[in-house]
């Protein structure tokens, strides 16, 4: 829910003209535009995706070997926990690299120096996850194929199933475990080159621009119960659901759901988001969908409507660029439910 009001707003009669000199003016000045990590460079985390505790283990630690990156580690820890030290699986794994006790008294190690191997101390369970990816790449390194992908692969079927067949094996488990983690590396990367503009962008606006002037409501997903009334996150939600995009309901979970482009590259249909803290996408509480000009299509808060607002406020905290694959790589699952 929207702890206060953006300033700003504009009319919601002049929405559609509005809407689509934004979006064909900012698309035309977005073509050509490139993506990707880009090989050979150092990866960087997007800002605030890692929660700030956490961040300088996961940028030193996965610096570890040539297989792994900082960004890499990170969609894997996210995948297995959600960033929740105290997780604990229905299989027993636990803490925030969901370590099962036997993998962790074989490859958990010191990682913070006290004396102890703790598998719910992050200091050491995030450092533990890092080497044991880099000792399953060392296992595999001469198979041929990508070498990070060859790591994933050994980490969800073993190195064995690997150096049998060659690379990734066909396993439909493994296969989708090494593209999520792939597909989420892209949301924790911090971009070195810009972010191609989303092909479902211009459908989702649409969607959302035909809710202008629809009261909200807290926890509103737009059904006919609800009056087809909204809260920031349903709405986001709804609209990229109508191009064939399923996102997570809550806000924060919605920001791991693609590439971050920075304020300067926003296009139309980037979601954008307003955290508590500037150094955590955790602490998230909500979001809209940008429309270009510096304005946002915006649920805000109750007792107002659906609207343009401004974008610009002091908790503005970054917007995520939407991808089918990057939606789909977000985990369901929620360790100790």
């Amino acid at each position: 829910m929207r702890k206060f009001l953006v300033a700003g707003g504009i009319a919601t009669g002049a929405g559609v003209g509005f809407v689509a000199l934004l979006v064909v003016g900012t698309y035309s000045a977005a073509a050509g535009l490139n993506s990707g990590l880009g090989a050979g460079k150092s990866v960087g985390l997007a800002k605030g995706a890692v929660p700030a505790l956490y961040q300088p283990m996961v940028q030193k630690w996965g610096n570890l070997c040539p297989a792994l990156n900082p960004a890499m580690l990170a969609a894997q820890l996210y995948q297995e926990s959600g960033w929740d030290p105290t997780a604990k699986s229905p299989a027993d794994a636990r803490g925030i690299a969901q370590f099962i006790p036997g993998t962790w008294a074989t490859h958990g190690i010191d990682g913070n120096g006290d004396g102890k191997k703790n598998i719910w101390d992050p200091a050491d369970a995030i450092p533990s996850a890092a080497s044991y990816d880099c000792e399953l790449a060392g296992y595999v390194k001469n198979v041929p194929g990508d070498q990070s992908s060859n790591m994933l692969a050994a980490y969800n079927a073993g190195s064995y199933a690997v150096i049998k067949y060659g690379g990734v094996p066909p396993y439909k488990e493994t296969q989708g475990y090494v593209k999520t983690i792939r597909t989420l590396e892209k949301s924790f990367a911090r971009p070195t080159t810009r972010v191609a503009p989303s092909q479902q962008a211009a459908g989702a606006i649409y969607y959302a621009q035909q809710k202008l002037g629809t009261p909200y409501l807290w926890g509103g997903e737009g059904t006919a119960a609800q009056g087809g009334r909204f809260d920031c996150s349903g709405l986001t939600q709804a609209a990229y659901a109508s191009v064939g995009i399923e996102l997570p309901r809550v806000a924060n979970d919605q920001y791991n759901a693609g590439p971050h482009p920075s304020r300067g590259e926003l296009l139309p249909g980037d979601l954008v988001f307003f955290s508590d803290d500037l150094t955590n996408s955790r602490a998230i509480h909500h979001v809209g969908m940008y429309v270009g000009g510096g304005y946002m299509i915006n649920a805000p808060y109750t007792g107002a409507v659906i609207r343009f607002d401004k974008i610009d406020a002091p908790d503005y905290f970054g917007a995520t660029r939407v991808t089918k694959d990057g939606a789909a790589a977000l985990p369901t699952f929620k360790p100790g439910t």
